[in-house]
C-alpha cells in the first residue's frame, strides 16, 4: 500500500510540474517574456478556462511589448549602421505576439487589442535595406577583390530587405565580377605521340572538373580556348607540366623452392601393400612488375606580377603485377596452390598508354584536392 501511494504522490507532483511549465508561469519568472506568452497561448487553446494562463498571459504580453519597444529605442539612438535590423527584429517579434493572441479566442478576454506595428515593421525594413545598400556602395569604391566581395553580400541583403529599392540587383551584379578571380587553366604539353590519348584523357577529366567547379561562386575557372574566345583578362594562369614521367619499367624476380613431402605413397608390394617414401621437387618463382610513375608539376602565377602564388609537385605511381611457376620433380611434393601456379603462364601487360593513364589517376587526385582547398575559401 505504501509504495502504491507514493507512486500516486509522484504520479500527482509530475502532473503539478507539467501544468506550470506549460501555463507559461515559470518563463515568466525567468523573465522569457515571450516565451511565456507563446506557452500561455498554447495552453489557452487546449484548455481555454485554464486560469494560471489566463493570469500569466497579460502581464507576460505587457512586459514582452515593453521589452520590445524599449530595445526598439535603444536601437534608434544609436550610431550602428545596421540598428534598422534590430528595430525590425523587435518589431516582427512584436507582430508575432499579437498574431498569436489573435489566434486563440479565450487570449483576447484577457488581452483584447495586442499591438501590431505594420506600417513601422514596414519602414524598419526600408531602412535596413537603405542602410546595406549604402554600405555596400562604400565597399564596392575601395576597389579591392576582398571589399567587392563584401559588397556583394551587402547589396544581396539590401534586395532581400528592399527589393524594389534603387539598383541593388544590378549593383550585386557589378560587385560579383570585381570580386571574381579568373583563373585560365594552360592545357598540358606532353612531347609524345606515343601517349597522346592518354593525355587527352587526363586532360579532360582535368577540363570536366574546373568546369564543374562551383565552390565558391567568386572563383571561375576557363581553359585558354574559352578565355581566347571570351576575350578573357585573367587574374591568375595555372599551369600543369610534367617535371617527368617513366612508362614500364619492367623487373622479372626468381625464387627457386627445393620441395619435398614425406609419408606419400610411392609403390606397393607384391601383396599389394602401400610402399611410403619421400617426394620431392624444385618449383621456380616468377614474379614480374612493371611500374610506371611520374611528377606533375602545378604553377599558380599572378598575371600583373608574374610572380609565383603557388607551386606544388604530385607523385603518382602505378605497378602492375604478375606472377607465374615452373617445376620439375614429382609434382605431388607441391601444395594445391603451388601446382595452380605452375598451371599459369605468363600474361601480357597493358599497353603503355593505359600504364600512364593509371599512374595519373593518384596525381589526379591529388590536384583536384589542392585546388579545391586553395580556392574554396579564396
Amino acid at each position: 500500500m505504501k509504495n502504491i501511494s507514493r507512486l500516486r504522490y509522484f504520479i500527482y507532483l509530475s502532473f503539478i510540474i507539467i501544468a506550470g511549465c506549460t501555463t507559461g508561469k515559470k518563463a515568466l519568472q525567468k523573465g522569457d517574456y515571450d516565451a511565456a506568452v507563446s506557452k500561455a497561448v498554447s495552453r489557452l487553446q487546449s484548455s481555454p478556462k485554464n486560469s494560471e494562463s489566463l493570469g500569466v498571459l497579460p502581464t507576460a504580453y505587457n512586459f514582452a511589448l515593453q521589452d520590445h519597444l524599449r530595445k526598439i529605442d535603444e536601437a534608434k539612438a544609436t550610431s550602428d549602421i545596421y540598428k534598422w535590423e534590430t528595430v525590425m527584429y523587435n518589431y516582427q517579434k512584436i507582430n508575432q505576439l499579437a498574431d498569436e493572441i489573435n489566434s486563440c479566442p479565450a487570449c483576447l478576454t484577457v488581452v483584447p487589442a495586442p499591438s501590431k506595428y505594420v506600417s513601422e515593421l514596414a519602414e524598419s525594413r526600408l531602412s535596413a535595406g537603405v542602410a546595406r545598400y549604402n554600405s555596400g556602395i562604400r565597399l564596392l569604391n575601395l576597389n579591392t577583390r576582398p571589399s567587392a566581395k563584401n559588397a556583394y553580400y551587402e547589396f544581396e541583403k539590401a534586395k532581400n530587405l528592399a527589393p524594389d529599392y534603387k539598383d541593388s540587383e544590378a549593383k550585386m551584379d557589378d560587385a560579383y565580377w570585381a570580386a571574381v578571380t579568373r583563373i585560365v587553366v594552360q592545357p598540358i604539353i606532353i612531347n609524345s605521340s606515343y601517349y597522346k590519348l592518354s593525355g587527352d584523357y587526363f586532360q579532360q577529366q582535368i577540363d570536366n572538373f574546373i568546369s564543374n567547379y562551383s565552390r565558391n561562386k567568386f572563383v571561375i575557372f576557363y581553359s585558354e580556348q574559352q578565355a581566347t574566345k571570351q576575350k578573357i583578362v585573367p587574374d591568375q594562369m595555372l599551369s600543369l607540366n610534367f617535371d617527368d614521367f617513366v612508362v614500364g619499367q619492367t623487373y622479372v624476380k626468381e625464387r627457386v623452392e627445393r620441395l619435398k613431402r614425406d609419408s606419400i605413397v610411392i609403390g606397393e608390394t607384391r601383396e599389394r601393400k602401400p610402399v611410403y617414401g619421400t617426394v620431392k621437387a624444385t618449383l621456380s618463382i616468377f614474379e614480374k612488375n612493371i611500374s610506371s610513375s611520374g611528377l606533375l608539376d602545378m604553377t599558380i602565377t599572378d598575371w600583373q606580377s608574374k610572380k609565383i602564388v603557388r607551386q606544388q609537385k604530385f607523385p603518382g605511381t602505378y605497378v602492375w603485377r604478375d606472377s607465374w611457376a615452373s617445376y620439375k620433380g614429382d609434382d605431388r611434393a607441391l601444395s594445391k596452390q603451388q601446382l595452380a601456379m605452375t598451371r599459369r603462364r605468363e600474361v601480357a601487360p597493358p599497353p603503355p598508354d593505359v600504364l600512364f593513364l593509371e599512374f595519373t589517376k593518384p596525381i589526379y587526385s591529388q590536384l583536384a584536392g589542392d585546388i579545391s582547398y586553395y580556392y574554396n575559401n579564396y
